[in-house]
């Protein structure tokens, strides 16, 4: 089991985000789902734009640092799409997390990145928040740090692909992800077993 905290998109939280927490809470794992917009959603891109505008950035990633507080430092970090950029804010902060989950959308890897650390990104191909050339970039940042990172490119879903509530939804690539998500956390929970063996010894 692992403590996982999993950030929202930009159509704030919404029942993909709690339905995929509830089927992790299934397989094991404690979950949280932190509500960045204080309840608000959006139906569109450009709805989700303007609540991130209307709530300001530094409150969406203050609200999502609190979330973290009293929770394990190994705990994995989600983000779903604007998630993802949640994810990047926090990470330089959360050196310890178990591992990294990048749902839709690419996110910068810090310099603070351990060696080792297993990151996953799962994206459509193509999509806008995941384009060719950022995920390079992660692909050599990783590289570089010896991070162990896992690229999953899913061609003709739509970039929320495992919202089933959204036309972008694709089930098949849906259920293929949170498949090797389980594996990816499966992993991660062996890694934090065997960190806390090895501190008790």
């Amino acid at each position: 089991m692992v403590h996982i905290a999993l950030f929202h998109s930009v159509l704030g939280l919404r029942p993909a985000e709690l339905l995929a927490a509830e089927r992790l809470r299934r397989a094991g794992h404690e979950v949280v789902t932190p509500d960045l917009f204080g309840g608000a959603t959006a139906a569109t891109l450009n709805q989700g734009s303007r609540l991130v505008e209307r709530v300001g950035w530094a409150a969406v990633v203050n609200r999502a640092r609190q979330a973290l507080v009293g929770m394990p430092d190994e705990t994995v970090l989600a983000g779903v799409s604007m998630g993802a950029g949640v994810v990047s804010e926090l990470w330089p902060e959360r050196t310890a997390a178990a591992g990294v989950l990048l749902l839709h959308a690419t996110a910068d890897l810090p310099v603070s990145a351990r060696p080792g650390l297993r990151v996953q990104l799962h994206a459509a191909e193509p999509d806008d928040f995941a384009p060719p050339e950022r995920v390079a970039a992660l692909c050599r940042a990783a590289g570089e740090r010896s991070v162990d990172l896992e690229v999953f490119r899913y061609p003709g879903a739509g970039h929320f692909y495992i919202d089933r509530e959204l036309a972008d939804h694709d089930p098949d690539a849906a259920e293929l992800t949170w498949c090797r998500v389980l594996e990816f956390l499966q992993a991660a929970t062996a890694a934090v077993t065997a960190a806390q063996a090895a501190e008790a010894q």
